[in-house]
């Protein structure tokens, strides 16, 4: 079966939020992390299907669900969880924020990270420490002896917030990495809250995600693992997610957090869910094959402007590029603005990263000079943006 990953669906009903921003502007919208393709046939179908029925009353996961979603992490990961391990929740960033509240402590997180890493804890009433990433040969890479300072220095962090794959630097992060990261949350007694949302977004076909609680029994029992169809099957809108979590009480403290402030996942959410994890996975696979052509294109016209860098996109269909020499040449304050003057709309670097690194006030926020570029939309599209932003960097020789 063939699907038409070139053709833009209908956006036309105004209520897209990524579109919606530049209504009216010719400007292209690539900056949140939502998909301009169709949703796949087989969630389209089963959408369909529940709305003929005429019911939208509360809902629950359904068991067929419950073992749909349970075969899929078996198949995908080799991971086998039990129904009981399963929270469902309206959103993932739902589940950052119960987080914070369940888990009693302060927060640690490596920056640049997704803004809700840093809102969260806020929002909670928690401190945050953060360490930077930092940027190598071939890709970005924790720095473990600042990471191990910083929780050494702030005693009370109990809860590490860790964004697996990682956006927005888009890196798949090995086990070597993994297990170093669970040593220290078993060093310092911290709970792992994994946000694995773009686990079936790895872009390398020789690569396969492993979920930070299959390293060991241990990382198991102090993790919450947040998943969710809603980046992979461009479902966004649907608002379905869910929580594994192995270890009775902490489950309980989370669920207990969720009291009178989270709402049931709605119907058509859940139909979704069914349908992504257990009819689309010929849509899947001929999605990844059509990112990993839009990285490279993107990859290789970034090289070709002056003063923009970035590092491969091993998972996600974002890319973190580099502005600094271009600002710092040119006198741009936003690269961002700069790039939306010329009709291409990315989300802004300074978002991404706290004015602070490992608790320490930083002067200037460090990613101001960043821009993160989604390139999950049709090829045609993709080629006006590049060039658009071609154009933008040459008007300054």
């Amino acid at each position: 079966m063939t699907f038409d990953f070139d053709r833009l669906p209908d956006l036309g009903a105004g209520d897209s939020l990524k579109w919606n921003r530049y209504a009216g502007r010719e400007v292209l919208p690539l900056w949140v992390a939502d998909m301009d393709f169709a949703a796949p046939p087989a969630v389209v179908a089963a959408l369909q299907a529940r709305v003929a029925r005429a019911s939208f009353g509360y809902a629950e996961a359904p068991d067929r669900l419950v073992a749909t979603l349970r075969d899929y992490l078996q198949r995908e990961y080799d991971w086998m969880i039990e129904p009981e391990w399963l929270i469902w929740l309206p959103g993932l960033v739902s589940g950052l924020n119960l987080a914070c509240r369940a888990v009693d402590g302060d927060v640690f997180s490596a920056t640049p990270v997704y803004p809700p890493f840093l809102s969260a804890p806020r929002l909670a009433g928690r401190e945050l420490a953060t360490v930077p990433l930092v940027r190598q040969a071939g890709g970005w890479r924790w720095d473990f002896p600042a990471v191990a300072a910083a929780l050494a220095a702030h005693s009370a962090t109990r809860l590490f917030l860790l964004c697996h794959p990682h956006n927005p630097v888009g890196r798949a992060w090995h086990d070597a990495e993994l297990r170093e990261i669970a040593a220290l949350a078993e060093r310092h007694d911290l709970v792992v809250c994994s946000d694995e949302i773009h686990c079936n977004l790895i872009l390398d076909p020789a690569r396969r995600h492993r979920p930070f609680a299959m390293l060991s029994e241990s990382a198991a029992r102090r993790s919450i693992t947040l998943m969710a169809p809603s980046k992979a099957y461009n479902i966004a809108g649907l608002g379905c997610a869910f929580a594994v979590i192995p270890d009775a009480g902490l489950r309980r403290a989370f669920v207990a957090a969720m009291r009178g402030i989270v709402p049931h996942v709605n119907a058509l959410g859940l139909a979704a869910c069914e349908a992504a994890y257990g009819a689309s996975g010929d849509w899947h696979a001929a999605l990844l094959e059509y990112l990993r052509g839009n990285r490279e294109r993107v990859e290789a016209a970034v090289s070709r402007m002056p003063g923009l860098v970035m590092t491969p996109v091993e998972a996600t269909y974002l890319a973190w590029i580099d502005a600094g020499e271009l600002c710092t040449r040119h006198g741009i304050a936003e690269p961002q603005r700069f790039f939306e003057a010329a009709g291409v709309g990315l989300s802004a670097g300074a978002d991404f990263a706290l004015p602070q690194a490992g608790g320490r006030a930083h002067p200037e926020n460090p990613a101001r000079h960043f821009v993160r570029l989604n390139f999950a939309c049709p090829r045609a599209q993709l080629a006006i943006a590049l060039e658009r932003m071609r154009a933008a960097v040459a008007s300054l020789a």
